[in-house]
């Protein structure tokens, strides 16, 4: 099984699944998303603010993929990019922070490692361009109907999602509290890898790891077409 992280760009924006891809939640305030969903063209406008923010910013979201097929998809941005940022009860996202919009991974793919994965591929991207962490609005209840009831479980990711991969919350909310990352905590997932990897080796005698690997019989292996 292969797995393939890419960068969001206006070609990649189609491989969002449907709801998605015509989702501006984030990307508009909730008076003027509202407003594009009733009489405009959502998809349309999503597919703008992608393009805009690639085109002052740069790259703002990150999909994977598993064996060529889409399986899920981070977004991100910097909070003035981001006119919902400022609705939420534990708003404003800290000056030194990218907010991380939403991420998703598509449910055949789920409890893969792949949610890991993305946000890590977000921190490392981030680190190059000097930013310190990312924030995110995380559902704590996630998948039930609010109030005015609406079900927007596509449009902010668990808060367990987020605190299982390192996040920490800043601004408690029964509903929506705002969690935050140091880039340097994601980055050492790496890390922390490769000391396994080196504590495993170094257990091992010198004798063993010196040992020649025998040749492979000719007639057990298998021919590429």
């Amino acid at each position: 099984m292969s797995r393939r992280l890419v960068s969001l760009t206006l070609d990649t924006l189609e491989d969002l699944p449907r709801s998605c891809r015509a989702c501006v939640f984030w990307e508009l305030d909730p008076v003027a998303a509202d407003r594009a969903c009733a009489n405009g063209d959502p998809g349309l406008e999503k597919e703008a603010w992608v393009s805009q923010t690639l085109l002052e910013w740069g790259s703002c979201g990150k999909l994977v993929y598993v064996d060529g097929m889409p399986a899920g998809f981070v977004m991100f941005a910097p909070p003035a990019y981001v006119p919902r940022s400022m609705a939420f009860p534990t708003s404003p996202v800290s000056p030194d922070a990218v907010l991380l919009m939403t991420a998703h991974v598509v449910q055949p793919f789920a409890d893969g490692g792949l949610g890991r994965m993305l946000v890590q591929g977000v921190a490392r991207d981030l680190t190059k361009r000097g930013v310190k962490a990312i924030e995110a609005f995380g559902d704590a209840k996630f998948g039930e109907v609010d109030e005015a009831g609406r079900n927007e479980q596509g449009c902010l990711a668990p808060a367990d999602f987020f605190t299982s991969i390192g996040f920490k919350t800043v601004r408690p909310h029964p509903r929506y509290p705002r969690l935050r990352l140091e880039l340097r905590t994601a980055l050492s997932w790496k890390s922390d890898v490769e000391y396994a990897l080196e504590k495993l080796l170094g257990s091992m005698s010198p004798e063993s790891l010196l040992r020649p690997v025998l040749p492979v019989r000719p007639a057990t292996r298998t021919m590429q077409p």
